[in-house]
């Protein structure tokens, strides 16, 4: 009998690209940017329901991207009650404000809580709570970028509209802190800030985020909002804060959950929620400042 010929080597893996000490694919993910950037800016200069068109489909990629994730630990939270709700909170902070905004919040958890008992008893109150954590975390902070906007009417744009010129601070701020903190932590990084969280985070880097954002602050609230030098200060420390928390707090449910990204709908990016959650963290605070030191 003839020996058939063995089979040759098995063809190596490719090995993993490596990005650097960045972490990231810088070409892919500056064109990622560059669209997105392009998409809002010419929503918010043109028309600004536009703009929560963008907000509202976000809203719905987060929470299916959270609910992908929180499966890897079992958690089945309800996707069509969450982002059927989570678009009328947008809408309704968009066109009726803040106490439309909590009352839209608090039917949307009843509803989702009563949609969860057709599934029955087992695993109702892990499922339940993960789906109002989405609700608050996504949808409910979300929405602050709704009110936001409409400091300046619900119609219109461009740079004279303070809800745009609000909208675009708030955008404006939030990447300084990435850029600043990404740049200082590359060229200077040493000492990690949560070795555990997020290894690539240093203290270095959050010092470069903080001269980032209060520079940045500073020279919007003054210069596009018209408003006191004290106040840019202040809404780039708490920048600086926030955006670093939301990292950190984003890293600790990826880590939790054992995945790298939510998904890979932003090419160099990630998931949709890799680039959310420093913005999630820092819009509420940022909008309390501005709509009382600057819009009252």
């Amino acid at each position: 009998m003839t020996t058939p010929p063995s089979p040759g080597p098995a063809p190596a893996t490719p090995p993993a690209k490596d990005h650097g000490r960045a972490g990231r694919d810088l070409k892919a993910a500056v064109g990622s940017a560059v669209v997105l950037l392009g998409a809002i800016a010419g929503s918010l200069w043109f028309w600004k329901p536009a703009f929560m068109v963008i907000v509202a489909v976000a809203v719905v990629v987060a929470v299916w991207e959270l609910r992908k994730g929180l499966l890897a630990k079992e958690i089945d939270i309800p996707e069509q009650p969450l982002m059927v709700g989570g678009v009328v909170m947008v809408v309704v902070a968009y066109l009726f404000g803040s106490e439309a905004l909590v009352t839209a919040t608090a039917v949307t958890a009843l509803t989702t809580m009563l949609w969860l008992l057709r599934r029955g008893v087992d695993g109702y109150v892990k499922n339940a709570s993960a789906s109002v954590f989405t609700l608050v975390y996504v949808p409910f902070l979300g929405s602050f970028v709704a009110l936001m906007l409409a400091e300046g009417g619900t119609t219109g744009g461009g740079l004279d509209d303070d809800g745009v010129a609000g909208v675009i601070t708030f955008i404006l701020v939030t990447i300084a802190s990435d850029i600043g903190g990404y740049v200082a932590g590359v060229l200077f990084g040493k000492h990690p800030m949560a070795p555990v969280i997020s290894p690539k985070k240093s203290w270095e880097g959050f010092a470069g985020s903080a001269i980032a954002t209060t520079a940045a602050g500073w020279a919007l609230v003054v210069f596009l909002l018209d408003g006191d030098w004290w106040v840019g200060v202040c809404l780039g420390l708490i920048a600086v804060v926030m955006a670093t928390l939301g990292d950190l707090c984003e890293s600790v449910m990826k880590r939790d959950l054992g995945i790298k990204d939510m998904s890979q709908v932003i090419p160099g990016h990630g998931g949709l929620m890799d680039r959310l959650d420093s913005l999630l963290a820092t819009i509420a605070p940022i909008w309390l400042l501005l709509h009382y030191a600057v819009f009252t």
